[in-house]
């Protein structure tokens, strides 16, 4: 069971916010102030926060901004009457992962929710990593090594290793390729796909005299670990 921590000060919102996230099987505490939420956020371990921004004590902006001087992983979702882009740009530039106007519906929250807090877990799990042999892509810095040496990729060329990584040992046709990541829509020239494996191949395989990617005649492209 997931838990969360409500920081808002307005009573009928949030217990609204309490009864909707209980009914969804979320655990669930409410902080009135922002020094309420900075002590409840010491004491005890949340797995994701909804922090208004208008609250008294401590304003919003001042707790995300000392959350995130210790705690830089817990998903902070700012809730806010205010509609000015200022006020969203600084909250996310403190480090909230997300936003939401009030009034809004409270099925769009939920989504938001979950959708933070697989990404989350998914971090705590290591998949915001994925490794190959001594290949290792970090999706989050958007970066790429080999035994711990960077290579330096084009945000085409990272975005194909990353898709034959996710179907790695599957072998995926050049129409699949296209479609996962230049898209439907995408009307440039026939062999794009066999060009940036070539280029693939130049800044790892032969760089490094691996063999990563591998060719099925007459069918696509595959990763596989050199090392199996």
């Amino acid at each position: 069971m997931s838990r969360i921590l409500i920081v808002e000060d307005e009573p009928k919102l949030s217990r609204v916010l309490q009864l909707e996230l209980s009914y969804e099987n979320y655990d669930t505490e409410i902080a009135g102030d922002g020094k309420t939420a900075l002590r409840l956020m010491e004491e005890q371990d949340w797995d994701l926060v909804l922090l208004d921004i208008m609250i008294p004590a401590l304003s919003g902006m001042e707790v995300l901004r000392r959350i995130r001087k210790t705690d830089e992983d817990t998903p902070i979702i700012l809730l806010t009457a205010r509609d000015e882009i200022h006020d969203k740009v600084s909250g996310l530039d403190l480090g909230a992962n997300d936003y939401i106007t009030k009034p809004f519906q409270i099925e769009e929250l939920l989504a938001r929710i979950r959708v933070h807090l697989r990404k989350s877990q998914g971090k705590k799990n290591g998949e915001n990593k994925l490794v190959v042999g001594y290949l290792t892509v970090d999706l989050d810095a958007h970066e790429v090594k080999h035994q711990g040496h960077p290579i330096d990729l084009t945000a085409r060329e990272f975005d194909l290793l990353v898709c034959l990584l996710k179907n790695k040992n599957i072998v995926l046709t050049r129409d699949q390729l296209m479609e996962n990541v230049w898209g439907y829509d995408y009307f440039g020239e026939t062999n794009v796909v066999d060009v940036y494996i070539r280029y693939l191949r130049q800044k790892i395989d032969k760089h490094f005299d691996t063999t990563y990617i591998q060719t099925v005649r007459g069918v696509g492209y595959t990763i596989k670990d050199s090392r199996t």
